[in-house]
């Protein structure tokens, strides 16, 4: 069960997370953009969009039964801190950082 407060810094580490995602992924586009030089490289584009966009689909999940393991996913790959995390129960936080250990 997660708490109004809970629920807020969840939302707020979550829409953080994938803004830098995003910004990652923006920048890796402009670099491959910048040396695409045939049409080749447009599709090429076009696949790794494609498969970035699947990627994010599924570690982005939003939903409350999920977000432990989402959480523990990102803070592992550091998308994510501890600090940015607080605010959730211990429980929750130890569980999190198991999972980011993996």
């Amino acid at each position: 069960m997660w708490s109004e407060s809970e629920k807020k810094v969840a939302r707020r580490a979550f829409d953080g997370a994938l803004k830098k995602e995003y910004a990652a992924l923006m920048n890796r586009l402009k670099d491959l953009a910048e040396k695409a030089g045939t049409p080749e490289d447009i599709w090429a584009i076009h696949d790794f969009l494609t498969e970035q966009r699947k990627m994010i689909d599924r570690k982005y999940d939003y939903r409350y039964s999920q977000l432990v393991m989402v959480f523990g996913g990102l803070l592992g790959e550091g998308r994510i801190t501890d600090k940015e995390l607080e605010g959730l129960k211990e429980e929750k936080l130890d569980l999190i950082r198991k999972i980011a250990s993996l």
